[in-house]
């Protein structure tokens, strides 16, 4: 009977007995679902509903580089994560190699040591000659490692107060019924009582695999893989996660110069793969994980092969795998209609290429194409619009400043196409301008021209119409361009984009701009660093901040707050004082240059103009906090600001006092996001030094915070507003979507001919610039 070889962990600290207990017995009130068995899950997303889990841990993962004894800083990651999701009420198995690994550690140990203790008396005082180690048989090894490792993996998981157990078995447990059915009660009895079984193959009297030996379309146990793919579809597991050491399936052997990790494998593309060899240890390999997954994944069970060996890389694999995050190949039964979000970046990069060698003349017909477009189809957009409208507002889950973003009218698509106007002209001088040209020596000149960036990848919320704006903006810069638009907008982005795709098809280019609408995570996108170039966020602080955590190795353009200031000087002039505070406030409280904090000098105080402010304020129905020095200066004030580093996104703003223009600086300097900050004084000394010393993105004197605009500073639109120190800044336009290249025309020069027995001297003569290079002059 099975039950004769199973192991129960029995040492468990006094300490931890009664949180055991409680986990037993709880009541799984928030454990996930999990669905009917008979169809695995189609999605990544659909993962987070896995109950029932199994964990095959390789032999490459377990054991150690030297391949005696295990790897213990990867063992304990991998416990933690499977007692993490033990405890949340899933029902976790492993299916683990490492018996031999860890038994040849101890045999070798015992035979070193056994062989010194003989050629010590044999030998007395003499040195010792070499010793050299017998092959050590394999199965001799499992029979010394099984304890150990057992012992192992209980003693780690008693740290979590999670019970383990062992279960040995061999094929012929799977082949006799009564057998199985043993096997198939243990484990559904120790799943029961909240205890993790620990699964292996008894490779202390397991035969030989024999080759070609699966019947009647049933696997056969001829390693971990199989067993692992067999022991899933038995006990109906929702989940098997198979880890490795490689990041997943390829479609060559990893490492040659064409291979690509397959996110998705469906059953259908197995001719499309080319296997290399195994890993350096066990007796699998890629091919007998892809035969055990698809046999796993046609039983029911969905399937993730993905990379165990680098936790400190890979991080918590196993629990991003089971959040649905994009980790490893994922085996689908289900094939989407469309290209996935791989093959839409490489779709973008090729066309961009060429959109990038297109006549300026080109591309900014194609700009105005689509402002034509948004005016001639204004019924189809806002048909779509109103729907998504509709949605949002039965849902009840958007706050009016996002419904208000949401909505298009005939008025803004109109302000829309005339925009894109301005870029469509702007496009004119864009790529290939000459921005410094240099003699470097005689028929040897140096040039320093504008390129795109790449492939952009834009995020944005609830706001349609940024694609068109944004859309415009990538054609005229010759950058090939993802969108990920928010879901509330799903109807008015699909239509605003195939106006995009429809005018860029007059001159062969549509698939340079790309929506995805797939279920892809936005967190898996920014982990595309080899196909993407420059991530652009546009919508709340959160949404960048969660951007700029997610990135790996791709840059991030914009800014994660706007918490603007508005300063008033002892010399401001009243009415520009009313005017500035009111429209930087309340034009649109939702904007990221919209003032949040309003500094006011302590001489204002307790007079008229200072009256007029907090009326004004009030009139408005704008909530004020006090900051903690203007509250010492009220016998009753309003709340006082829990944070003088807030951004309120709302008809709020925070009230502070200062006693000097430099004071006013310092505390921008402190609690400011370097966005956009304002002086109001009729001062020139005070206002320049104010200008100069800031170091926001913006800065303006007696102006408002709300002109911190791409449309206001004549760019046509914007990407974005940028608070960071390097590349763009501020509102990004088209300049700002540009890099550059250096291009060198020699005539068989080389770096011997100014050596000093060389011919040659330098001249760095500099030329006149601003010119196009030639072949963007010319007509193509």
């Amino acid at each position: 009977m099975l039950l004769q070889r199973l192991t129960l962990c029995s040492r468990i600290p006094p300490d931890s007995l009664r949180h055991v207990r409680w986990l037993l017995t709880r009541p799984l009130l928030q454990a996930p679902q999990g669905r009917a068995h008979g169809s695995s899950f189609a999605h990544r997303g659909e993962l987070r509903q896995a109950k029932r889990i199994v964990v095959k841990l390789g032999s490459a993962v377990v054991t150690r580089g030297d391949e005696c004894g295990l790897a213990l800083g990867r063992l304990a990651s991998i416990v933690e994560q499977v007692a993490m999701l033990q405890n949340q009420g899933r029902e976790m198995m492993i299916v683990t190699s490492g018996a031999v690994a860890f038994g040849k550690q101890r045999l070798r140990h015992e035979i070193l040591l056994s062989q010194s203790v003989r050629q010590a008396l044999h030998s007395g005082q003499n040195q010792l000659k070499d010793m050299s180690l017998p092959v050590l048989e394999a199965r001799a090894c499992a029979a010394a490692g099984q304890s150990g490792l057992m012992a192992l993996y209980e003693a780690m998981f008693t740290q979590y107060s999670t019970c383990t157990a062992q279960v040995l078995v061999t094929n012929l447990d799977f082949h006799d019924d009564q057998k199985r059915q043993n096997l198939n009660s243990t484990l559904q009895e120790l799943l029961r009582m909240n205890i993790v079984p620990i699964i292996n193959t008894n490779d202390a009297v397991v035969p030989p695999p024999e080759p070609n030996s699966d019947l009647q379309g049933v696997i056969s146990i001829k390693d971990n893989d199989s067993l692992a793919a067999r022991l899933a579809v038995e006990m109906k597991a929702d989940l098997l996660i198979a880890l490795s050491d490689v990041e997943g399936l390829y479609n060559s052997p990893p490492g040659t110069d064409d291979a690509k990790l397959i996110d998705i494998f469906y059953p259908g593309d197995q001719q499309s793969i080319t296997y290399g060899t195994k890993s350096r240890v066990g007796i699998g390999g890629m091919e007998a994980k892809v035969k055990a997954a698809l046999w796993a994944l046609q039983g029911g069970t969905s399937v993730v092969i993905a990379n165990g060996t680098h936790p400190k890389v890979t991080g918590q694999v196993i629990t991003d795998i089971v959040e649905g995050k994009k980790v490893g190949t994922f085996f689908s039964e289900i094939k989407p209609a469309g290209p996935t979000v791989e093959q839409q970046t490489e779709m973008a990069r090729s066309t961009g290429r060429t959109l990038a060698s297109l006549h300026p003349d080109q591309r900014s017909e194609i700009i105005c194409h689509l402002a034509e477009l948004l005016t001639e189809r204004k019924e189809e957009i806002l048909a779509a619009n109103k729907m998504d409208m509709d949605l949002a507002v039965n849902a009840g889950h958007l706050p009016p400043a996002m419904l208000k973003r949401l909505s298009l009218s005939p008025a803004k698509l109109n302000s829309l196409a005339i925009g894109l106007r301005q870029i469509a002209v702007a496009a004119q001088d864009s790529v290939g301008r000459v921005l410094r040209r240099t003699r470097v020596a005689h028929n040897l000149e140096l040039e320093q021209i504008t390129v795109p960036i790449g492939v952009l990848l834009v995020i944005f919320e609830a706001r349609p119409d940024c694609l068109p704006q944004v859309s415009a903006l990538a054609i005229a810069s010759g950058n090939a361009l993802l969108l990920k638009g928010g879901k509330e907008a799903a109807n008015t982005n699909r239509v605003l984009h195939q106006l995009a795709q429809e005018a860029l098809s007059m001159h062969g280019v549509k698939e340079a701009i790309q929506l995805v609408s797939t279920r892809e995570e936005v967190e898996d996108l920014c982990r595309l660093d080899k196909m993407i170039d420059l991530i652009i966020p546009r919508g709340s602080s959160q949404l960048v901040r969660d951007i700029q955590r997610a990135t790996k190795g791709i840059p991030v353009l914009g800014h994660s707050e706007g918490i603007c200031h508005v300063y008033v000087d002892v010399d401001a002039s009243v009415d520009k004082v009313i005017k500035i505070v009111r429209d930087s406030k309340c034009d649109y409280p939702a904007a990221c240059n919209a003032m949040e904090t309003l500094l006011i000098h302590r001489d204002i105080l307790r007079t008229p103009l200072f009256d007029q402010i907090i009326d004004m304020l009030r009139n408005e129905r704008v909530k004020i906090h006090a900051g903690p020095r203007f509250v010492s200066y009220l016998t009753f004030s309003p709340s006082e600001a829990k944070s003088l580093r807030t951004e309120y996104g709302d008809l709020e703003c925070c009230v502070e006092v200062v006693d000097s223009m430099q004071e006013a600086v310092d505390h921008i300097h402190k609690y400011g996001s370097s966005h956009t900050d304002v002086i109001i004084t009729e001062n020139e000394d005070t206002a320049e030094q104010f200008l100069q010393q800031l170091d926001s993105a913006c800065v303006f004197r007696n102006a408002s915070s709300r002109f911190a605009d791409g449309y206001r500073f004549g760019l046509g639109a914007e990407v974005g507003i940028s608070t960071a120190r390097i590349h763009a800044r501020g509102p990004v336009g088209l300049e700002g979507l540009l890099t550059t290249k250096w291009v060198l025309r020699g005539d068989g020069h080389t770096a011997a001919d100014f050596s000093e027995n060389g011919t040659m001297k330098y001249l760095h003569e500099n030329l006149p610039i601003g010119q196009p290079l030639a072949g963007q002059r010319d007509s193509n």
